[in-house]
């Protein structure tokens, strides 16, 4: 079988959450150890906790992807005798790597926050709260004949060509290619030192920019010739609007009372926060994993019967209910969420068959508080 190291693992994950989605000031990306060993191990976990290092060592994992940062802050010391440093010290020790994805996990499609809109079973979904861009390039390859429908697939597999509910969306051109092999070449097609004229197929297609280094790869891998031709330009037209927490729709109205009941049996939990007034029903649903309390007008002016968000403060509950949004905190944790979703996600990415290579969501839960 072949033999998966973590930076590979890495370069995989972020095809899907980049770090460059991450907010400003938020601390994304390797936080303990090297991405530059074998792994055969990785576990997904909300929160890196003493109790989920342990866990890491008892199943011999090699690397953790985490949502919460281990590191969020400069560190000023680095005490091993409790704290973090307890926990940083026997991922050390057993040389176990922990990486990050925080906000960048939230944003991507796909990612926390969609996880969450599903789990609820929401539908027509929308970004709550816009945060980039992501530009369109036009990719445009020019391949041998025998071997447009290899490249078609490779380029598609890789997530060009996605508009709309459609992907794999390419237009084909035929025409003739012209080279002259070098002396130091390898030719798949012609001889050194002779003009070629091979008959090609002209493909174009979409591309966000974000996925374009994994597309072009993919290209490379796919494409007969030692030097593939293709070319990139930018798209002046409208891109991916991506951010942070979803609207949706339930697939029917339900009472109040009912959709609390929902929420809870859905995440697992015994209690919630409330704050407003009761709606007579709730059909349009404002989710944000984590600390929400900066958004709450955004899910107002998105028109949803109620806002579902974590840590919401006193203050913050009070002004939204006062501006007639009904809140719901059920507790940050609810992001748990994450721990299947990533490592399905990772599997579906990877296609981790031809490898020694098994993902495990931690069985830890890692909320602080309990109720009496």
């Amino acid at each position: 079988m072949k033999q998966a190291d973590g930076q590979m693992i890495i370069n995989a994950f972020e095809t899907w959450a980049p770090r460059s989605l991450a907010m400003e000031k938020d601390n994304v990306g390797l936080m303990v150890g090297t991405l530059n060993k074998p792994v055969h191990r990785v576990l997904t976990t909300l929160d890196v906790s003493m109790e989920v290092a342990e866990e890491a060592v008892e199943k011999d994992i090699d690397l953790i992807i985490a949502h919460h940062p281990l590191i969020f802050k400069p560190l000023a010391s680095l005490e091993t005798a409790g704290g973090k440093g307890s926990i940083i010290e026997k991922c050390i020790k057993n040389d176990i790597a922990v990486y990050a994805a925080h906000t960048n996990l939230d944003i991507a499609d796909g990612g926390v926050n969609d996880m969450l809109a599903e789990t609820l079973g929401l539908g027509d979904t929308e970004v709550l709260v816009p945060t980039t861009e992501i530009p369109l390039k036009k990719v445009t390859a020019f391949v041998p004949e025998g071997h447009v429908e290899a490249v078609r697939s490779a380029l598609g597999n890789a997530g060009a060509g996605h508009i709309g509910d459609y992907s794999h969306c390419t237009f084909s051109a035929e025409g003739t290619g012209t080279f002259i092999p070098g002396d130091n070449t390898d030719p798949y097609l012609g001889t050194q030192g002779k003009m070629e004229f091979a008959a090609e197929t002209r493909m174009e297609t979409v591309v966000p920019e974000t996925l374009l280094p994994g597309v072009i790869q993919a290209l490379e891998n796919a494409h007969p010739y030692e030097e593939p031709a293709y070319d990139v330009y930018p798209l002046d037209m409208e891109g991916e609007i991506m951010g942070l927490g979803r609207t949706g729709y339930l697939p029917e109205p339900l009472s109040y009372e009912t959709f609390i009941d929902l929420v809870k049996s859905t995440f697992g939990i015994k209690h919630v926060r409330t704050a407003g007034t009761e709606p007579k029903e709730v059909r349009k649903v404002a989710v944000l994993g984590g600390d929400g309390n900066k958004f709450w007008t955004h899910a107002l002016h998105s028109g949803a019967d109620v806002y579902i968000t974590g840590d919401l403060y006193f203050h913050t509950a009070q002004d939204a209910a006062l501006e007639g949004l009904n809140t719901i905190d059920p507790g940050h944790h609810i992001e748990y969420v994450m721990k299947e979703g990533v490592k399905r996600k990772m599997e579906h990415l990877l296609d981790i068959s031809p490898y020694a290579l098994t993902f495990y969501a931690s069985a830890v839960s890692t909320d602080p508080f309990s109720f009496r």
